[in-house]
C-alpha cells in the first residue's frame, strides 16, 4: 500500500487518541474506493452485507487497488505479434496458449487458417497478445517462440514486438509519376506508414525545388536519380542503394526488373499497378479506358516475381465509372485506388500480416 493512502486510513486520527465511528470509517474508505476507480483498479464488494455498511467493505476492500493505482509505479504491457507456419497437427494453439499465459501474456486475438489443397494440410496462424516486459524479457520471448518451432518443425515462426523492435527498412522505386510515392511520404511522415523509408530511387530527373526532393531533403532522406536505357538498367547500382533494406517497393516504377535483378536482391518487392490490364496496355491506358466506356476500375498490389505483374496478389481494390465521368475524374479515381492499394499492401506486410503459400496465393490475416 503506498505511504500517502496508508494515513488516510487512521494513523493520522489515532495519534491523537481517538477512534473513527463507523461514519467517518465510511467516509475515508469511500473517498478511498473514489480514487481506486479513477485509477480503474477498486476491488471491493459488500454482497456479503445487505446493508453493504463501512466495517463489512473495510474487510472486503482489496489493498491491490491502491498498489496499482496511478500513484504507485507499474510496468506498462507491451503488444506482440507472432506468425507461424508448419504441417498441421495437434496440439499447436495449445502448446503457444500455454507458453503465453506461463509468461504472464494474454491473447488479444488469433486468426487461424489451415490449407488442404496442398496435399498434406498446412497450418498457418497470426496471433497477437499482450505481455508485460518485466515478466518476459525480448530475448527470453525469441528462445520460448523456438522452442514451439523447433518442437513442431515449423516452416515458420516470427514473432515482433513494434515498441521495442525496429521498423522495417524499405527503399521506394519510382518514375515520373508522383501520386503513389507521395502519398508513401505523407503516410510516412504523419506516422500511418510503419516503415522507415531509406532511400527513394528514380529513373526520373527531379530538380532541387520540387515538392518531392524538398521533402525529402528536409527528413534526410537520399534521393538518387539513375536514369535508364534500353542497354543498361542500373540493377547492379540499385542493388548497391539497396543492400540494407528489408524489402522494396515500386510506387509506378515503369521499368521490368530482370530475374537477374530479383536474385541479387533476394528479399520481397511490392509492386503496385492500375486494373486496367491486361485489356489496356501500352501508353495512355487511362485514356483508352475511359474511351472504351469502361464501368468498373481497379488498382492490384502483388509481389513481384519473373512473370511480369503476376505475382502473388496481396490487395485489390475496385471503384464504379459512369457516364458523367470525364477523363481527368477517370484518372484521379484510378490514381486514388492505387495510393490506397499499395500502402494497405505495405502495412499488411510490416504488421506480419501477409504469408505466401500454395505456390502464388497469399494469405493475408485480417
Amino acid at each position: 500500500m503506498c505511504g500517502k493512502y496508508r494515513e488516510k486510513l487512521g494513523p493520522r486520527s489515532r495519534s491523537r487518541g481517538h477512534t473513527m465511528g463507523s461514519k467517518e470509517m465510511g467516509f475515508v474508505l469511500d473517498s478511498a474506493v473514489a480514487l481506486g476507480r479513477r485509477a480503474g483498479l477498486a476491488r471491493f464488494s459488500s454482497s456479503t452485507n445487505p446493508r453493504g455498511d463501512a466495517l463489512d467493505r473495510s474487510r472486503t476492500f482489496s489493498s491491490a487497488a491502491f498498489r496499482e493505482s496511478n500513484d504507485c509505479p507499474k510496468s506498462r504491457r507491451m503488444h506482440g505479434v507472432h506468425l507461424f507456419q508448419c504441417s498441421d497437427q495437434l496440439g499447436i494453439v495449445a502448446t503457444i496458449s500455454q507458453k503465453l499465459a506461463r509468461r504472464g501474456g494474454n491473447i488479444l486475438s488469433v486468426d487461424i487458417y489451415v490449407d488442404v489443397d496442398s496435399g498434406s494440410p498446412v497450418f498457418y496462424s497470426r496471433s497477437e497478445f499482450s505481455f508485460d516486459p518485466l515478466q518476459w524479457a525480448r530475448d527470453v520471448m525469441e528462445e520460448d517462440f523456438k522452442e514451439i518451432a523447433h518442437r513442431f518443425k515449423a516452416d515458420m515462426s516470427v514473432v515482433r514486438v513494434p515498441e521495442v523492435d525496429p521498423d522495417l527498412k524499405m527503399a521506394v522505386l519510382a518514375s515520373w509519376q508522383d501520386h503513389c510515392l507521395v502519398d508513401l511520404l505523407h503516410r510516412w511522415q504523419e506516422g500511418a506508414l510503419p516503415a522507415q523509408i531509406t532511400a527513394v530511387l528514380s529513373n526520373h530527373s527531379r530538380g532541387p525545388n520540387t515538392h518531392v526532393v524538398r521533402f525529402l531533403d528536409r527528413h534526410g532522406i537520399p534521393y538518387h536519380y539513375l536514369p535508364t536505357t534500353k542497354s543498361n538498367k542500373r540493377e547492379t547500382e540499385i542493388v548497391d542503394l539497396v543492400q540494407d533494406t528489408d524489402f522494396l517497393v515500386l510506387a509506378r516504377y515503369m521499368q521490368v526488373l530482370s530475374p537477374t535483378f530479383l536474385r541479387s536482391y533476394g528479399k520481397d518487392i511490392i509492386n503496385i499497378h492500375h486494373g486496367l490490364l491486361p485489356s489496356f496496355k501500352g501508353a495512355n491506358p487511362y485514356r483508352q479506358a475511359y474511351q472504351a466506356g469502361v464501368k468498373l476500375i481497379g488498382a492490384t498490389s502483388h509481389f513481384v516475381t519473373d512473370e511480369l505483374d503476376d505475382g502473388p496478389i496481396i490487395e485489390q481494390m475496385v471503384d464504379r465509372i459512369s457516364h458523367r465521368d470525364t477523363l481527368g475524374t477517370f484518372a484521379m479515381k484510378s490514381e486514388n485506388l492505387e495510393k490506397q492499394c499499395l500502402a494497405k499492401a505495405i502495412r499488411y506486410y510490416c504488421e506480419q500480416r501477409i504469408v505466401r503459400y500454395s505456390g502464388n496465393k497469399t494469405i493475408v490475416f485480417g
